[in-house]
Protein backbone atom coordinates (compact mmCIF):
# COMPACT_ATOMS: atom_id res chain seq x y z
CA UNK A 1 0.00 0.00 0.00
CA UNK A 2 1.70 3.67 -0.90
CA UNK A 3 0.44 6.10 1.98
CA UNK A 4 0.63 9.45 0.14
CA UNK A 5 3.18 11.92 1.88
CA UNK A 6 1.20 15.24 3.01
CA UNK A 7 3.08 18.76 1.78
CA UNK A 8 3.27 21.31 4.08
CA UNK A 9 1.65 25.03 4.12
CA UNK A 10 3.57 27.99 3.88
CA UNK A 11 2.06 31.38 5.01
CA UNK A 12 4.21 34.36 4.53
CA UNK A 13 2.69 37.60 6.07
CA UNK A 14 4.06 40.85 5.37
CA UNK A 15 3.55 44.15 8.08
CA UNK A 16 3.75 46.62 5.52
CA UNK A 17 6.92 49.22 6.97
CA UNK A 18 7.40 47.35 10.19
CA UNK A 19 11.27 47.72 10.40
CA UNK A 20 12.98 47.66 13.58
CA UNK A 21 16.20 49.06 13.93
CA UNK A 22 18.17 51.54 11.07
CA UNK A 23 20.34 49.05 8.75
CA UNK A 24 24.26 49.93 8.53
CA UNK A 25 23.89 51.93 5.05
CA UNK A 26 20.50 53.98 6.48
CA UNK A 27 22.99 57.18 6.50
CA UNK A 28 23.37 56.69 2.42
CA UNK A 29 19.46 57.21 2.75
CA UNK A 30 19.13 60.05 5.42
CA UNK A 31 17.50 57.46 8.06
CA UNK A 32 20.24 57.15 10.52
CA UNK A 33 18.45 56.58 13.81
CA UNK A 34 15.52 55.40 12.49
CA UNK A 35 13.89 52.46 14.19
CA UNK A 36 10.29 52.06 13.81
CA UNK A 37 9.47 49.25 16.64
CA UNK A 38 12.24 50.90 18.93
CA UNK A 39 10.61 54.10 19.13
CA UNK A 40 6.93 53.34 19.23
CA UNK A 41 7.87 51.27 21.69
CA UNK A 42 9.66 53.90 23.42
CA UNK A 43 7.19 56.27 22.68
CA UNK A 44 4.14 54.32 24.27
CA UNK A 45 6.41 53.66 27.69
CA UNK A 46 6.57 57.84 27.77
CA UNK A 47 3.07 57.81 27.26
CA UNK A 48 3.48 59.44 24.33
CA UNK A 49 1.51 56.74 22.74
CA UNK A 50 -1.45 56.81 24.15
CA UNK A 51 -4.89 58.50 22.79
CA UNK A 52 -7.63 58.51 24.25
CA UNK A 53 -10.41 55.79 23.54
CA UNK A 54 -7.66 54.25 21.48
CA UNK A 55 -4.99 52.89 23.58
CA UNK A 56 -2.98 53.65 26.52
CA UNK A 57 0.30 52.50 28.03
CA UNK A 58 3.54 50.37 27.37
CA UNK A 59 3.04 48.67 23.87
CA UNK A 60 1.19 45.49 24.41
CA UNK A 61 2.14 42.93 21.94
CA UNK A 62 2.00 39.46 23.75
CA UNK A 63 1.97 36.91 20.92
CA UNK A 64 4.66 37.97 18.59
CA UNK A 65 6.28 39.23 22.21
CA UNK A 66 5.88 35.37 23.41
CA UNK A 67 8.04 34.66 19.57
CA UNK A 68 10.53 36.94 20.17
CA UNK A 69 9.65 39.86 18.68
CA UNK A 70 11.77 42.40 21.32
CA UNK A 71 14.94 39.80 21.36
CA UNK A 72 14.81 40.61 18.16
CA UNK A 73 14.73 44.03 17.63
CA UNK A 74 17.58 43.89 20.79
CA UNK A 75 19.54 41.84 18.18
CA UNK A 76 19.34 44.43 15.72
CA UNK A 77 19.74 47.90 17.66
CA UNK A 78 21.41 46.46 20.59
CA UNK A 79 18.34 48.21 22.60
CA UNK A 80 15.22 45.98 23.69
CA UNK A 81 11.85 47.53 23.28
CA UNK A 82 10.50 48.83 26.40
CA UNK A 83 7.11 47.14 27.32
CA UNK A 84 7.70 44.02 25.52
CA UNK A 85 8.08 40.35 27.18
CA UNK A 86 11.56 38.88 27.31
CA UNK A 87 10.74 34.78 26.95
CA UNK A 88 13.24 32.68 28.57
CA UNK A 89 11.96 30.05 25.87
CA UNK A 90 10.51 32.19 22.52
CA UNK A 91 7.64 29.58 21.70
CA UNK A 92 8.90 30.14 17.68
CA UNK A 93 11.87 31.40 15.59
CA UNK A 94 13.33 35.14 15.70
CA UNK A 95 15.68 36.83 13.88
CA UNK A 96 15.86 40.00 11.65
CA UNK A 97 16.89 40.50 8.08
CA UNK A 98 19.25 42.78 6.20
CA UNK A 99 18.41 44.17 3.07
CA UNK A 100 20.63 43.97 -0.44
CA UNK A 101 18.30 45.52 -2.64
CA UNK A 102 19.18 49.24 -3.74
CA UNK A 103 16.28 50.85 -1.88
CA UNK A 104 13.60 51.24 0.82
CA UNK A 105 10.48 50.66 -1.43
CA UNK A 106 7.52 48.25 -1.05
CA UNK A 107 8.44 45.91 -4.45
CA UNK A 108 12.22 45.92 -3.82
CA UNK A 109 11.50 44.68 -0.22
CA UNK A 110 8.88 41.82 -1.11
CA UNK A 111 10.73 41.10 -4.35
CA UNK A 112 14.00 40.49 -1.76
CA UNK A 113 11.85 38.63 0.56
CA UNK A 114 10.29 36.15 -2.18
CA UNK A 115 14.20 35.56 -2.88
CA UNK A 116 14.93 37.70 -6.11
CA UNK A 117 16.70 40.81 -4.73
CA UNK A 118 16.32 44.11 -7.01
CA UNK A 119 19.40 44.66 -8.71
CA UNK A 120 18.14 47.45 -11.14
CA UNK A 121 18.64 51.37 -9.99
CA UNK A 122 15.22 53.34 -9.75
CA UNK A 123 14.69 56.52 -11.48
CA UNK A 124 13.65 59.08 -9.19
CA UNK A 125 12.01 62.68 -9.47
CA UNK A 126 13.74 65.63 -8.50
CA UNK A 127 12.10 67.28 -5.66
CA UNK A 128 11.14 70.47 -7.55
CA UNK A 129 8.39 72.06 -8.83
CA UNK A 130 7.45 70.63 -11.29
CA UNK A 131 9.05 67.56 -10.27
CA UNK A 132 7.84 65.73 -13.72
CA UNK A 133 10.11 66.44 -17.10
CA UNK A 134 7.72 68.49 -19.04
CA UNK A 135 7.67 66.60 -22.12
CA UNK A 136 6.65 63.49 -19.97
CA UNK A 137 3.46 65.71 -18.49
CA UNK A 138 2.73 66.69 -22.40
CA UNK A 139 2.27 63.08 -23.31
CA UNK A 140 0.43 62.40 -20.67
CA UNK A 141 -2.46 65.26 -20.99
CA UNK A 142 -1.95 64.61 -24.68
CA UNK A 143 -2.61 60.52 -24.60
CA UNK A 144 -5.32 60.30 -21.79
CA UNK A 145 -6.94 63.63 -23.17
CA UNK A 146 -7.01 65.74 -20.16
CA UNK A 147 -7.07 69.71 -19.52
CA UNK A 148 -3.91 69.23 -17.63
CA UNK A 149 -2.88 68.20 -13.67
CA UNK A 150 -2.12 69.45 -10.37
CA UNK A 151 -0.13 69.45 -7.94
CA UNK A 152 3.41 67.65 -9.95
CA UNK A 153 5.78 68.01 -6.95
CA UNK A 154 7.07 65.97 -3.91
CA UNK A 155 3.81 65.79 -1.68
CA UNK A 156 2.42 63.57 1.47
CA UNK A 157 -0.70 61.62 0.18
CA UNK A 158 -2.98 63.58 1.99
CA UNK A 159 -1.68 67.07 2.54
CA UNK A 160 -2.33 67.15 -1.90
CA UNK A 161 -5.97 66.64 -1.24
CA UNK A 162 -6.69 69.41 1.17
CA UNK A 163 -4.21 71.22 -1.25
CA UNK A 164 -5.73 70.17 -4.50
CA UNK A 165 -8.63 68.30 -4.23
CA UNK A 166 -11.33 71.10 -4.64
CA UNK A 167 -9.96 72.13 -7.97
CA UNK A 168 -9.21 68.35 -9.41
CA UNK A 169 -13.54 68.75 -8.99
CA UNK A 170 -13.73 71.95 -10.51
CA UNK A 171 -11.34 71.59 -13.36
CA UNK A 172 -11.10 67.66 -13.93
CA UNK A 173 -7.40 67.85 -13.70
CA UNK A 174 -6.25 64.64 -12.27
CA UNK A 175 -3.59 64.98 -9.06
CA UNK A 176 0.06 63.52 -9.88
CA UNK A 177 2.64 64.08 -7.24
CA UNK A 178 5.83 61.33 -6.47
CA UNK A 179 8.35 61.50 -3.28
CA UNK A 180 11.49 60.01 -2.12
CA UNK A 181 10.56 56.48 -3.95
CA UNK A 182 10.36 55.44 -7.41
CA UNK A 183 6.96 55.83 -7.71
CA UNK A 184 4.21 58.44 -9.67
CA UNK A 185 0.69 58.71 -7.53
CA UNK A 186 -2.73 59.70 -9.68
CA UNK A 187 -5.01 60.78 -7.31
CA UNK A 188 -8.93 61.51 -8.72
CA UNK A 189 -12.24 61.53 -7.13
CA UNK A 190 -13.86 57.96 -7.85
CA UNK A 191 -17.25 59.75 -8.39
CA UNK A 192 -16.79 62.99 -10.49
CA UNK A 193 -13.84 61.74 -12.44
CA UNK A 194 -14.17 58.16 -12.64
CA UNK A 195 -12.55 55.15 -11.03
CA UNK A 196 -12.49 53.21 -14.11
CA UNK A 197 -11.12 56.46 -16.37
CA UNK A 198 -7.89 56.61 -13.01
CA UNK A 199 -7.40 53.62 -13.62
CA UNK A 200 -6.77 53.89 -17.72
CA UNK A 201 -4.99 56.91 -16.91
CA UNK A 202 -2.66 55.09 -14.48
CA UNK A 203 -2.01 52.41 -17.41
CA UNK A 204 -1.16 55.76 -20.02
CA UNK A 205 1.15 56.88 -17.17
CA UNK A 206 2.90 53.30 -16.34
CA UNK A 207 3.78 52.64 -20.75
CA UNK A 208 5.00 56.52 -20.26
CA UNK A 209 7.46 56.38 -17.64
CA UNK A 210 8.97 53.10 -18.49
CA UNK A 211 11.79 54.69 -20.18
CA UNK A 212 12.85 56.43 -16.60
CA UNK A 213 12.69 53.47 -14.42
CA UNK A 214 10.08 54.50 -12.49
CA UNK A 215 9.14 51.39 -10.08
CA UNK A 216 5.55 52.18 -9.33
CA UNK A 217 2.63 54.05 -10.85
CA UNK A 218 -0.13 54.12 -8.17
CA UNK A 219 -4.16 55.15 -8.23
CA UNK A 220 -4.71 57.19 -5.69
CA UNK A 221 -9.02 57.55 -5.72
CA UNK A 222 -10.55 59.36 -3.50
CA UNK A 223 -14.30 60.90 -2.30
CA UNK A 224 -15.92 63.80 -0.46
CA UNK A 225 -16.11 67.89 -1.18
CA UNK A 226 -14.51 70.74 -0.32
CA UNK A 227 -16.70 70.86 2.98
CA UNK A 228 -16.73 67.73 4.62
CA UNK A 229 -12.91 67.01 3.18
CA UNK A 230 -11.59 64.41 1.10
CA UNK A 231 -10.69 61.12 2.29
CA UNK A 232 -9.58 57.96 -0.19
CA UNK A 233 -11.06 55.21 -0.40
CA UNK A 234 -9.99 51.23 -0.29
CA UNK A 235 -9.42 50.82 -4.28
CA UNK A 236 -5.62 51.94 -4.85
CA UNK A 237 -4.08 49.79 -7.26
CA UNK A 238 -0.69 49.68 -8.04
CA UNK A 239 1.07 49.30 -11.45
CA UNK A 240 4.45 47.88 -11.06
CA UNK A 241 7.16 46.68 -13.12
CA UNK A 242 7.38 43.21 -13.43
CA UNK A 243 10.00 41.57 -10.48
CA UNK A 244 13.14 39.88 -11.08
CA UNK A 245 11.91 36.20 -12.37
CA UNK A 246 12.81 33.08 -10.01
CA UNK A 247 10.51 34.62 -7.65
CA UNK A 248 9.00 32.27 -4.52
CA UNK A 249 5.38 32.99 -6.33
CA UNK A 250 7.46 31.60 -9.94
CA UNK A 251 8.34 28.65 -8.30
CA UNK A 252 5.39 27.61 -6.19
CA UNK A 253 3.88 27.69 -9.67
CA UNK A 254 5.96 25.86 -11.49
CA UNK A 255 5.49 23.06 -8.70
CA UNK A 256 1.82 23.20 -9.26
CA UNK A 257 1.45 24.68 -5.44
CA UNK A 258 -1.73 26.60 -5.09
CA UNK A 259 -1.55 30.11 -4.38
CA UNK A 260 -3.44 33.17 -2.85
CA UNK A 261 -2.36 36.84 -2.25
CA UNK A 262 -4.05 38.73 -0.22
CA UNK A 263 -4.10 42.50 0.17
CA UNK A 264 -1.48 44.59 -2.28
CA UNK A 265 0.71 41.64 -3.70
CA UNK A 266 -0.60 41.09 -7.01
CA UNK A 267 -0.05 44.58 -7.29
CA UNK A 268 3.43 44.30 -6.00
CA UNK A 269 4.64 41.37 -8.19
CA UNK A 270 2.61 42.62 -11.58
CA UNK A 271 0.23 39.62 -10.86
CA UNK A 272 2.55 37.25 -11.95
CA UNK A 273 2.00 33.97 -10.79
CA UNK A 274 0.03 35.61 -7.75
CA UNK A 275 -2.79 33.21 -8.04
CA UNK A 276 -5.96 33.61 -6.59
CA UNK A 277 -5.61 37.36 -5.57
CA UNK A 278 -8.01 38.43 -2.41
CA UNK A 279 -8.53 41.91 -1.17
CA UNK A 280 -10.15 43.69 1.54
CA UNK A 281 -10.70 47.42 2.69
CA UNK A 282 -8.33 47.84 6.00
CA UNK A 283 -6.06 45.53 8.44
CA UNK A 284 -9.03 44.29 10.17
CA UNK A 285 -10.75 42.76 7.09
CA UNK A 286 -8.06 41.66 5.33
CA UNK A 287 -7.41 39.37 8.46
CA UNK A 288 -10.63 38.26 7.84
CA UNK A 289 -10.25 37.37 4.44
CA UNK A 290 -6.53 35.47 5.32
CA UNK A 291 -8.46 33.30 7.52
CA UNK A 292 -11.21 32.25 5.37
CA UNK A 293 -7.99 31.13 3.29
CA UNK A 294 -6.04 29.73 5.66
CA UNK A 295 -8.65 27.26 6.46
CA UNK A 296 -9.18 25.91 2.85
CA UNK A 297 -5.86 26.81 1.61
CA UNK A 298 -5.26 23.15 0.22
CA UNK A 299 -1.94 20.54 1.19
CA UNK A 300 1.24 22.02 0.02
CA UNK A 301 -0.43 25.50 -0.43
CA UNK A 302 1.41 29.02 -0.04
CA UNK A 303 0.01 32.03 0.89
CA UNK A 304 1.34 35.73 0.68
CA UNK A 305 -0.43 38.50 2.50
CA UNK A 306 0.41 42.35 2.83
CA UNK A 307 -1.03 44.49 5.64
CA UNK A 308 -0.67 47.55 4.00
CA UNK A 309 -2.37 50.25 6.97
CA UNK A 310 0.74 50.22 9.09
CA UNK A 311 2.43 52.03 6.40
CA UNK A 312 0.08 53.92 4.74
CA UNK A 313 -2.48 55.07 7.43
CA UNK A 314 -0.01 55.47 10.18
CA UNK A 315 3.84 54.84 9.42
CA UNK A 316 3.64 58.11 6.67
CA UNK A 317 0.86 60.00 8.73
CA UNK A 318 3.82 59.75 11.51
CA UNK A 319 1.16 58.91 13.64
CA UNK A 320 2.66 56.81 16.38
CA UNK A 321 -0.51 56.02 18.58
CA UNK A 322 -2.29 55.21 15.52
CA UNK A 323 1.00 52.43 14.62
CA UNK A 324 0.74 51.19 18.36
CA UNK A 325 -2.88 50.93 18.08
CA UNK A 326 -2.69 48.99 15.12
CA UNK A 327 0.13 46.92 15.59
CA UNK A 328 -2.02 45.63 19.28
CA UNK A 329 -4.96 44.88 16.98
CA UNK A 330 -3.14 42.25 14.67
CA UNK A 331 -1.39 40.71 17.76
CA UNK A 332 -4.86 40.33 19.43
CA UNK A 333 -5.83 38.29 16.14
CA UNK A 334 -2.71 36.33 15.98
CA UNK A 335 -4.07 33.75 18.05
CA UNK A 336 -7.05 33.24 15.62
CA UNK A 337 -4.49 32.33 12.81
CA UNK A 338 -2.61 29.96 15.31
CA UNK A 339 -6.18 27.85 16.03
CA UNK A 340 -6.62 27.91 11.96
CA UNK A 341 -2.79 26.00 11.62
CA UNK A 342 -2.84 22.34 10.27
CA UNK A 343 0.17 20.08 11.34
CA UNK A 344 3.22 20.64 9.63
CA UNK A 345 2.15 24.82 8.69
CA UNK A 346 4.81 27.45 9.20
CA UNK A 347 3.60 31.25 9.23
CA UNK A 348 6.53 33.74 9.26
CA UNK A 349 5.66 37.18 9.86
CA UNK A 350 8.22 40.22 8.77
CA UNK A 351 8.20 43.28 7.00
CA UNK A 352 9.08 45.08 3.36
CA UNK A 353 11.35 48.37 4.88
CA UNK A 354 10.80 50.73 7.70
CA UNK A 355 8.79 54.21 8.18
CA UNK A 356 9.30 55.36 11.59
CA UNK A 357 6.67 57.03 12.92
CA UNK A 358 8.43 59.21 15.31
CA UNK A 359 11.21 59.90 12.08
CA UNK A 360 11.50 63.50 10.15
CA UNK A 361 9.14 63.50 6.97
CA UNK A 362 7.13 61.54 5.63
CA UNK A 363 8.92 58.42 3.60
CA UNK A 364 9.98 54.92 4.07
CA UNK A 365 13.10 54.53 6.34
CA UNK A 366 15.77 52.03 5.65
CA UNK A 367 15.80 49.64 8.42
CA UNK A 368 16.26 45.68 9.09
CA UNK A 369 13.02 43.76 9.50
CA UNK A 370 11.88 41.12 12.17
CA UNK A 371 11.71 37.99 11.14
CA UNK A 372 9.38 35.70 13.53
CA UNK A 373 8.12 31.95 12.71
CA UNK A 374 5.71 29.88 14.31
CA UNK A 375 3.36 26.89 13.95
CA UNK A 376 2.48 23.74 15.06
CA UNK A 377 5.64 22.02 14.59
CA UNK A 378 8.09 24.68 14.69
CA UNK A 379 10.71 24.86 18.27
CA UNK A 380 12.14 27.89 19.80
CA UNK A 381 14.75 28.88 17.54
CA UNK A 382 17.73 31.89 17.55
CA UNK A 383 17.22 32.90 13.56
CA UNK A 384 19.90 35.46 14.10
CA UNK A 385 20.66 37.65 11.62
CA UNK A 386 20.24 37.03 7.59
CA UNK A 387 22.02 39.30 5.59
CA UNK A 388 19.28 39.29 2.91
CA UNK A 389 15.47 39.48 3.28
CA UNK A 390 15.87 36.31 0.54
CA UNK A 391 16.78 34.47 3.72
CA UNK A 392 12.81 34.65 4.11
CA UNK A 393 12.24 33.04 0.82
CA UNK A 394 14.58 30.50 1.31
CA UNK A 395 12.72 29.28 4.75
CA UNK A 396 9.77 29.39 3.29
CA UNK A 397 10.87 27.52 -0.11
CA UNK A 398 12.82 24.34 2.19
CA UNK A 399 9.51 24.24 4.48
CA UNK A 400 7.57 23.42 0.89
CA UNK A 401 9.74 21.53 -0.43
CA UNK A 402 10.73 24.07 -3.49
CA UNK A 403 14.31 24.31 -4.80
CA UNK A 404 15.48 27.50 -3.33
CA UNK A 405 14.37 30.85 -4.64
CA UNK A 406 18.44 32.43 -5.12
CA UNK A 407 19.27 35.52 -3.63
CA UNK A 408 21.25 34.44 -1.43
Amino acid sequence: MVIAMVQRRAFLIVLDSFGCGAAEDAAAFGDEGADTLGHIAEACARGDGDRAGQRAGPLNLPFMGALGLGLAGEASTGRFPPGLPRPAVTRGGWGYAVEKSIGKDTPSGHWELAGAPNTRRWGYFPNTVPAFPPALTAAFVREAKLPGILGDRHASGTQILDDFGAEHVRTGKPICYTSVDSVLQIAAHEETFGLERLYECCRIMRRLVDPLGIGRVIARPFVGNSETGFVRTAHRKDYSVSPPPGTLLDRAAEAGRSIVSVGKIGDIFAHRNTGREVKAAGNGALFDAMLDEVRTLPEGGFLFANFVDFDTEFGHRRDIPGYAAALEAFDARLPELDAALRPGDLVVLTADHGNDPSFRGTDHTREHVPVLTFGPDVPPAKIGRCETFAAVGALVSRHLGLPDPGGL
